[in-house]
Order: C-alpha cells, then sequence, then structure tokens
C-alpha cells in the first residue's frame, strides 16, 4: 500500500508527464471514476492496481514513492527559488500542505510559486485554491500590493474556466486597490490588463475600451514585458469591437517591442495569439496563421508546457479547417479530446464549435444543431456574449444550410422511386 494523498498526486503527475487521459491510463482493468478517486487521494491502491499502473505508464512501482521532503517550510522554499526543476517545486508544494504555524508571508511566498506551478501546467482548481488562500493572507497583513498581486492572478485565472462574473468583481478590486494606494506602474498595470481582459470577455467592451486607453497612457514611452502585454491587450479589445486591421497592428507592435531573449514563453504567446486573431478574421489568412505556428512550435521545444502544446495543436487543427483538410482536421480533434483539455474555457468553446462544424460536413446535422445549442445557452449562462453571439450565428447557418439542402434530399429521394 501507498500513503495518499502522495500516491495520488505523484500518479497524476507520471500519467500528465506522458500525456495520456485517464481513460487511457485506466484500460480496460479499472474504471476512470476510480483511476479519478486514486489521483484525487480519495481512494487507496492496491498492490495489485499499483503493478497494474506502473506497467501502464512504463515505470517501477517504486515510481510512485515520492521524495523524501525537506523538513521545513523555509528550507523548501529556498530550494524551489534556487531551482529550475519541478522536483523541487513539487517538494514544496508537499511540505505546504503539512506546513502549520509558519510566517504568514513565507507561507504567501510557497503558495505564489505554487500558484506558477499548477497554472503551467493548465491545473486550474489547484491554482485558484492557491490564489483564493493568497488573496486572504495578503487581506490579514493589509499589504496593498499583495491584495493587488492576489486578485489579478485570481481574476485572470476565474477568467480562464469561464467565471466571468466574479472574475470583473475581483478585477475591480485589484484596480481599485492599485489606484487608491498609488501602486508602482508594474502593479497598477497589471492590474489593468487583468481588468481589460475580463471585461473584453464578458462583453463589456465600452468599459474594456476605456481600461484600455487608461492602461496605454500608463505605458506610454515605456518597453519591455509589460509594455508588450499592454499592446496585446489593446489589440484584443479592438478585435473584439470588429476593428481587425487595427487590432493586428498593435499585436503586430507587441511582437515587435518583445525580443526572445527577455521572455520567450511570453514571445511564444504572441504569435499564438497572432495565429488566432489570423484565424478569425473574415476570410482568414491561413498563410500568415501558417508562418506564425512555425515560429511558435519551434519556441515550444524550448518552453513547451501542457498547455502551451495543447494551445498550438489546438490552432493546427482549426487551421486544418479554413484551409479545408477536414480529415486532418478531425484526425486533430480527435487527438485532442483523448486527452485532458487544458485550455481556457473560450478556447474550449471555440473547440467544440470547430467539432460541430466538422459533425455538419459530416451529415451529422441533428448532432451538431443540438450541440451548438448547448454550447450558446452554456456561454450565455457564463455571461460570455460575444462568444454566445458567435455560436448563434453558426447555428442560424446550420440550420439555413439544412432547410436550404432539404428540398434538394426530398427531390433526389423522388427520383430515385
Amino acid at each position: 500500500m501507498r500513503e495518499q494523498p502522495a500516491f495520488g498526486r505523484r500518479l497524476k503527475a507520471l500519467r500528465a508527464e506522458r500525456g495520456l487521459s485517464q481513460s487511457a491510463l485506466a484500460g480496460e482493468e479499472i474504471s476512470t471514476g476510480y483511476l479519478s478517486r486514486l489521483e484525487s487521494g480519495a481512494r487507496q491502491p492496491t498492490d495489485r492496481v499499483i503493478t497494474y499502473l506502473a506497467r501502464q505508464l512504463g515505470v517501477e512501482p517504486a515510481a510512485f514513492e515520492e521524495a523524501p521532503h525537506s523538513g521545513s517550510l523555509a528550507q523548501a522554499l529556498s530550494l524551489a527559488m534556487s531551482s529550475d526543476s519541478d522536483e523541487a517545486t513539487e517538494n514544496l508544494i508537499a511540505v505546504l500542505e503539512r506546513a502549520d504555524g509558519e510566517d504568514a508571508i513565507l507561507r504567501w511566498q510557497a503558495l505564489w510559486l505554487a500558484s506558477v506551478h499548477w497554472r503551467q501546467r493548465g491545473e486550474r482548481g489547484e491554482e485558484q485554491a492557491c490564489l483564493e488562500e493568497l488573496v486572504r493572507i495578503a487581506d490579514e497583513q493589509a499589504l496593498p500590493e499583495l491584495q493587488c498581486r492576489a486578485r489579478s492572478h485570481l481574476a485572470r485565472s476565474l477568467r480562464s474556466t469561464g467565471e466571468v462574473s466574479r472574475a470583473i468583481s475581483i478585477a475591480v478590486d485589484a484596480h481599485r486597490l492599485a489606484k487608491n494606494a498609488r501602486l508602482s506602474v508594474s502593479d497598477t498595470g497589471g492590474a489593468l490588463l487583468t481588468l481589460v481582459s475580463v471585461e473584453a470577455e464578458a462583453g463589456r467592451l465600452p468599459d474594456a475600451r476605456a481600461h484600455a486607453d487608461e492602461l496605454a497612457e500608463l505605458m506610454e514611452g515605456r518597453s519591455g514585458v509589460l509594455a508588450a502585454e499592454a499592446l496585446w491587450s489593446v489589440a484584443t479589445v479592438r478585435f473584439r469591437q470588429g476593428d481587425h486591421e487595427v487590432a493586428m497592428t498593435y499585436l503586430e507592435r507587441a511582437m515587435q517591442e518583445l525580443e526572445s531573449r527577455v521572455d520567450l514563453t511570453l514571445w511564444l504567446r504572441l504569435r499564438l495569439a497572432a495565429a488566432s486573431l489570423c484565424l478569425q478574421i473574415t476570410p482568414p489568412r491561413t498563410s500568415h496563421c501558417r508562418e506564425y505556428l512555425e515560429a511558435a512550435a519551434g519556441a515550444l521545444s524550448l518552453v513547451g508546457t501542457p498547455v502551451l502544446c495543447q494551445e498550438l495543436l489546438t490552432l493546427q487543427t482549426h487551421l486544418a479547417f479554413e484551409e479545408g483538410r477536414f480529415a486532418a482536421a478531425r484526425a486533430a480533434y480527435d487527438e485532442l479530446s483523448g486527452h485532458d483539455l487544458r485550455l481556457s474555457y473560450r478556447d474550449r468553446i471555440r473547440l467544440h464549435i470547430l467539432d460541430c462544424r466538422l459533425m455538419l460536413r459530416e451529415g451529422r446535422e441533428e448532432e451538431a444543431i443540438r450541440r451548438l445549442k448547448e454550447l450558446g445557452e452554456e456561454a450565455r449562462q457564463e455571461s460570455n456574449i460575444d462568444l454566445a453571439a458567435e455560436i448563434w450565428r453558426i447555428l442560424a447557418e446550420a440550420l439555413e444550410d439544412v432547410h436550404r439542402d432539404r428540398p434538394v434530399r426530398r427531390g433526389r429521394s423522388a427520383a430515385k422511386k
């Protein structure tokens, strides 16, 4: 037997490293429900299950045993901050779970590192749990900088999972804290970046435009990472307002602003964003999209995370569809759906929309229409207005195509008789 929750944590990490879904790892001998409970620590594994899972993962049973944890939280934090290894951060998280009565600021630093670790892996539930505690500690310490930073990151995480209404409330608080306490340009800019992104996601475009202008004014004459992110944020708002050419201009400026040696991950994400915009413009700029994706793929080998890998494959799937390579698009979609999707809420919904568009081409009209209705209602309930509008537009076009084709089909059936 192995101790829980350490076994489940290690099992989940090994599965993620190999890019396996829960169903692929479970195979035919155990259920995905049982595997999920093992990973959450709710069930204790038997020796037979451990042997089976080790065989499925291609490891020895000893691989499930976590390395001994470095004693104190201070020691584990020092090791994690001075190392780029995942093992050091995972050790910190394990020590953090057991730490009790530690200095609040020390715990805050450890939780911050843990939240970054979970975000990079697309584990939004774990990330948000860390960020909720970060907000609580920051409030207890009454430190405006920490209060602002924790809220900004929590709002971003909530936006990515579709919890837009709560994200707006928290982002507004972060912005208010930054202004009232007259925080640094970095903290104020970070709060504005978050506020603009959640307002745009919720379809509150006039508010997003006003705050984007405020952000642009704040960043005037500055360069570097925050300036590039500000330009990206302005581009997003302009695109949602329908100013596609202006949006692309801002995004191109952001890419020119940031050299890869300064922040390769952001450099990569900007190119993924540019590729996404190219596909959403009418008509899609597929050649430009391909160029951006090829550049991003080159950087992915150096800074690739599970989230970034899925984002790249998702855009490659959309590109295949727009280029008329429908079989390739279906194969790529099936590959993505075989894994635990770690995409943002918007990207997941748009991927499901693409699946529906493929269904329509495959003659599965009723299934596609039913699924589009479900997606539209889900987006509406999450207050994601512009995404819901996109879904309803595609649904209307699908219904129009179906009604137009029906007389043709009836005519062909009559001719056969």
